[in-house]
This record gives C-alpha cells, sequence and structure tokens, in this order.
C-alpha cells in the first residue's frame, strides 16, 4: 500500500504539468458550460415555449435553411479548398504568404464588413451580380446569397486544417507510390487523401458549423429566405429573450446532436 502511495506521488509529481495545464483549459470550458447551461436551464422552466418553437413551421424552416445551406457552402469549399489545401502544403512559390493571407482574410475582417463587400459585388449592377442576373440569376435575398455569405466565412477553417493535415502526410510515401507507377492522382486518391482525411474532416466539420453560424454577412446579402439566426434576432429585437430563447434552445440542441455525430465518425476514421 506504502508503494502505491509512493508510485502514485511520483507519477504525479511527473505529470504535475498536465494538472496545472487541464485546470487552465477547465476555465475556458466551464465558461462556455455555464453559459449554455444557463440558458437551457431557464429555457426548461419554460418547457412548453421550446415544445411550440419545435412544432413552429417558421422556425423549423428556418433551421432547415441554416443546416442545408451551411452544408452546400462546406461542399463547395471542400472541392474548391482540398485542391488549393494540397496545393499550399506541397509547393513553395512567390506569393505564397499571399494566396495564404488571402485565404485568411475573412479571420480578420467584421462580418457585416465582409457582408457589404459581398454586397458590392453580388447586388443586381454589382460585378459579378450584373452578369448572373442577365442569366437569370439572382444572388441577393435568395438561397444563393445565404450559401455565398455562408462560404466566404468559413472557408478558412476547413483550408488551413487541411493543409496542415497534408503536410503531416511524409511526401516520401507519396515518391515510393511514384516511383512504384503510380499516377500523380491515383498517388493522391489512395495515399495521400486517406492519411490525411482526418484533418480534411475536422476542417470540413468547423467549415459547417462556422457557416451555420453566420449572421451578419448573411443579413446584408440575403435577409430573406431567413435563416434561423436571422429569425432569431428578428425575435430578440421584436419581442426579447422569451421568443428567441426557445429557438436558440432548439438550434443548439440540433447542431450539439449533429456535431457528436460527426465527431464519432471521425473518430472511427482514426
Amino acid at each position: 500500500m506504502k508503494l502505491l502511495s509512493c508510485w502514485s506521488m511520483e507519477k504525479l509529481k511527473r505529470e504535475k504539468i498536465y494538472v496545472f495545464f487541464l485546470f487552465l483549459g477547465l476555465v475556458l470550458v466551464a465558461f462556455v458550460f455555464i453559459t449554455l447551461w444557463d440558458m437551457f436551464y431557464r429555457q426548461m422552466e419554460d418547457f412548453p415555449a421550446l415544445i411550440d418553437a419545435a412544432t413552429n413551421s417558421v422556425v423549423l424552416k428556418a433551421i432547415g435553411i441554416s443546416i442545408s445551406m451551411a452544408l452546400f457552402s462546406t461542399l463547395i469549399a471542400f472541392f474548391f479548398g482540398v485542391p488549393l489545401a494540397y496545393f499550399l502544403a506541397r509547393k513553395d512559390f512567390p506569393g505564397k504568404s499571399i494566396i495564404e493571407g488571402i485565404v485568411d482574410i475573412p479571420l480578420m475582417i467584421p462580418h457585416v464588413v465582409a457582408g457589404i463587400a459581398l454586397y458590392g459585388v453580388f447586388m443586381r449592377y454589382g460585378v459579378i451580380g450584373a452578369p448572373l442576373k442577365r442569366l437569370g440569376i439572382v444572388i441577393t435575398d435568395a438561397y444563393p446569397g445565404i450559401v455565398i455569405a455562408m462560404l466566404f466565412m468559413s472557408l478558412p477553417y476547413l483550408i488551413d486544417t487541411a493543409r496542415e493535415g497534408f503536410k503531416e502526410v511524409d511526401p516520401r510515401l507519396e515518391n515510393v507510390a511514384r516511383s512504384l507507377g503510380a499516377s500523380h492522382w491515383r498517388t493522391f486518391r489512395e495515399i495521400t487523401f486517406p492519411l490525411a482525411f482526418p484533418s480534411v474532416l475536422s476542417g470540413a466539420i468547423l467549415s459547417w458549423g462556422r457557416a451555420i453560424s453566420e449572421f451578419s454577412a448573411v443579413l446584408i446579402l440575403a435577409y430573406h429566405p431567413i435563416s434561423a439566426p436571422i429569425l432569431i434576432y428578428e425575435k430578440f429585437t421584436s419581442f426579447g429573450l422569451p421568443a428567441s430563447r426557445p429557438i436558440s434552445v432548439l438550434l443548439i440542441s440540433i447542431c450539439l446532436v449533429i456535431f457528436i455525430l460527426l465527431r464519432m465518425l471521425q473518430r472511427r476514421r482514426k
């Protein structure tokens, strides 16, 4: 028993930095937990209002718009962003830092500024909006506008995370495959991408989560059709917490379930 106690103390001394770091990290965990717990706890005191929100067709449609449009924006970011992430991870060239800086700009600028910039480009008389209008495609106050606003604000999360994942794949594995006669595309498809997939999936999850929460850019570019964050904002400014909190709790609950399922899928892929 004495030996076990000495061993435990010795182990604790060796790993005390982990205990200290855990304590520091739990401060942030507690910050997030208390904030969300308070909202959920207060809403449970008015449970019928939550049921009403969960059965309200307007609320369900707004949440459905947010989830589906965020999925579309993530798929677009994946299709165009993964190749860019691989290129940035494997190649050094003049101007690389400029491209990486441009990709990260949405992380730095206020979201309302991004919305104004997007509106200037995609409005009916904008640089891109005018040609699209002649083709009968309208961006502002339409589903494509929601997707574009979400895409602009969320793409750095996928590209940056995927780029780091590709960097972790040893280039020598690719060289061996190429030396055995595999094409560059086959090497990427069968070796590089599967090894980097956990990072790519993590980036896609972060990108989807960021897209679904976007408010300011969507508000300016596509107020209608109304997505969940805009509906919550409308309810809060018009009727206060009692009207906006049930929708907030419902949206968080749905997203939490989806996030848990995606993280479980991610762990199984590792």
